[in-house]
């Protein structure tokens, strides 16, 4: 029998107890000892995709309900979720110039290629901002998920980076690109003692001192160009420290045991997001963390469709018939997946008994709108966490080109940040706050 925390337990005695039984199936369990005192916290998740959606199956042409205006063949997966979410006409990210740009600045704005005296410059994305405020209590500030394509980068519309997620510096944020490696990152395993714990620590730890005395040495035979070069990079450096000082801090606390088996080696496509969701859910459920950013695939997903077709050459299906219709039906099973998704938000039960997609915000979208487009990129939003906002509809903008900044900023303010800007934002999106029933 599994340890159940009492009513009266707090997150972290949950987490001593390493017999606790967290698996998607068995979340009812955690809920049947819920404390129906505590608040549950805000948790924010950041869906992106490469490429965009077809342009004239995918995009609901105008405003109003969902339940008035129908929903378009694209999105018809989300007819169960209708009034659950909302979807934000006329955003623009200012920063992107390059459609090959892929999703460098989706979640940072930057304009990457256009700082003077610099070939590439990034800023902070949306979610680190998030995770500096959100996740100060969890084992991980953030969590940051991405895919591995086996037909390179070219093919998943997400140009160069390791994720969408971009730290202070401007440096990109690896993701875990396998179910394998969250599901061991998630939970305990053989070599998570404290012992090997602290020795895993203590070895970065000392690489890092060697790599600082290394380069104090040098430092003072480098031109100014140079030394700015090396600041970026203990900038990095520090990050890195700053990961390694929180693994300290929780090294005493025991992951959760999983009652699920490890995913096989080699899951790719539809069956990793599947698996990358479910985890996700546990991870919010449990506390592990209150952000998560997650870089979609796309080519294995065309694959495990059966279409042969490159994403890429997908994104230009312009006249053509096959093109198109294959785009058409990564469109709806990338909305099937997402409903699921939702279904299992709905599903999984919060600390007060309250359900998870209450406390969620959940943005789901891509870094061009069709093709390669860079204007009016798609914006779905869900979940419960934005009390503002009512959903149910598709909002159209009153003006073309809003910042996608300012969408940003508007959910950032709606998990509980006092902020007055963000990246090229003008100020928050009050057609999406005041939008109600």
């Amino acid at each position: 029998m599994p340890q159940i925390i009492t009513s009266r337990g707090t997150r972290r005695s949950f987490l001593r107890a390493g017999a606790t039984l967290l698996s998607i199936p068995l979340l009812e369990t955690y809920a049947e000892s819920r404390d129906l005192t505590a608040i549950p916290p805000k948790r924010v998740v950041f869906l992106g995709g490469g490429f965009g959606f077809t342009k004239d199956t995918f995009y609901p042409t105008e405003a109003g309900r969902f339940s008035e205006i129908g929903l378009t063949e694209g999105l018809t997966p989300l007819a169960r979720h209708q009034n659950d979410f909302s979807m934000v006409t006329n955003l623009t990210n200012m920063g992107a110039t390059n459609p090959h740009g892929g999703s460098l600045s989706y979640l940072t704005g930057a304009n990457v290629a256009g700082t003077p005296g610099k070939r590439f410059h990034n800023s902070i994305s949306c979610d680190q901002v998030l995770a500096g405020h959100l996740g100060t209590e969890t084992r991980f500030a953030s969590l940051t998920l991405s895919a591995n394509e086996a037909d390179g980068s070219s093919n998943s519309g997400h140009g160069g980076g390791l994720s969408l997620a971009w730290d202070r510096a401007g440096n990109p944020i690896p993701g875990i690109e396998r179910p394998l490696d969250l599901y061991y990152t998630l939970f305990a395993n053989a070599r998570d003692s404290k012992e090997a714990i602290n020795a895993r620590l203590k070895k970065r730890q000392s690489i890092l001192d060697i790599v600082r005395l290394d380069a104090n040495g040098i430092k003072r035979t480098l031109s100014k160009s140079d030394n700015l070069k090396l600041d970026e990079y203990f900038t990095g450096v520090r990050q890195v420290e700053k990961g390694l000082e929180r693994q300290a801090q929780w090294a005493d606390i025991p992951k959760p045991q999983a009652s699920m088996d490890a995913p096989p080696e080699g899951i790719s496509g539809e069956q990793a997001i599947q698996l990358m969701y479910d985890m996700m859910i546990v991870a919010l459920q449990t506390d592990a963390t209150r952000v998560i950013t997650y870089r979609q695939p796309v080519s294995s997903v065309l694959t495990g469709m059966g279409i042969t077709l490159k994403a890429h050459s997908l994104s230009h299906y312009g006249f053509s018939e096959p093109r198109t219709m294959a785009s058409r039906q990564r469109d709806k099973k990338c909305m099937s997946l997402f409903a699921r998704f939702l279904d299992r938000l709905k599903e999984a039960i919060d600390c007060d008994g309250s359900r998870l997609f209450d406390n969620c915000i959940v943005s789901y979208g891509t870094n061009l709108r069709s093709g390669h487009e860079l204007k009016n990129i798609p914006a779905i939003l869900s979940g419960g966490g934005a009390k503002d906002i009512q959903h149910g509809s598709n909002i159209v903008l009153p003006e073309e080109d809003t910042p996608l900044a300012n969408y940003w900023l508007t959910l950032m303010q709606q998990a509980g940040m006092e902020i007055d800007t963000f990246s090229h934002s003008t100020g928050t999106i009050p057609e999406l706050l005041s939008t109600r029933t």
